[in-house]
């Protein structure tokens, strides 16, 4: 069995998203699906802060406990799969579905995060419709 995986390649072609940030929330990785998620090139995310992607209503909570997170090394999100809304490059809302996993320094601190992000958004607008037609039906019969 080959335990040589070029880590590199594998997160490169995979497709689900790889958004990694710095301390400061500072884009530091951008594999070719997040690109294909978002709408920007690598080379217009890197550099940025999340706020690239996230709506402006939500960004100071974001923000908050992004911090927080870096502070005490700890996410309240460990491994559960989160589903919030996001902006493609077009202005236009996108649902996500992502978990995050803090990265730690040789000192233990904490220095990044790391988020696998899956475009969710027909699945959300499929189960928005689906429960808007389930109040009409039962408004129908009432």
């Amino acid at each position: 069995m080959n335990t040589n995986i070029n880590f590199e390649v594998l997160v490169r072609s995979i497709g689900d998203g790889v958004v990694i940030s710095d301390a400061k929330g500072v884009i530091i990785y951008w594999n070719p699906a997040a690109e294909r998620i978002f709408g920007f090139t690598e080379s217009e995310a890197l550099g940025k802060t999340l706020d690239l992607i996230i709506p402006e209503r939500l960004r100071a909570r974001h923000n908050e406990g992004y911090d927080h997170s870096m502070e005490t090394g700890t996410t309240r999100y460990g491994d559960k799969l989160l589903t919030v809304p996001a902006l493609h490059k077009s202005g236009s809302p996108l649902s996500i579905a992502f978990t995050v996993s803090m990265i730690f320094d040789e000192h233990s601190k904490a220095s990044a995060v790391a988020a696998i992000i899956r475009d969710d958004t027909a699945r959300f607008t499929e189960e928005r419709a689906l429960h808007k037609r389930i109040m009409e039906l039962e408004s129908a019969i009432k």
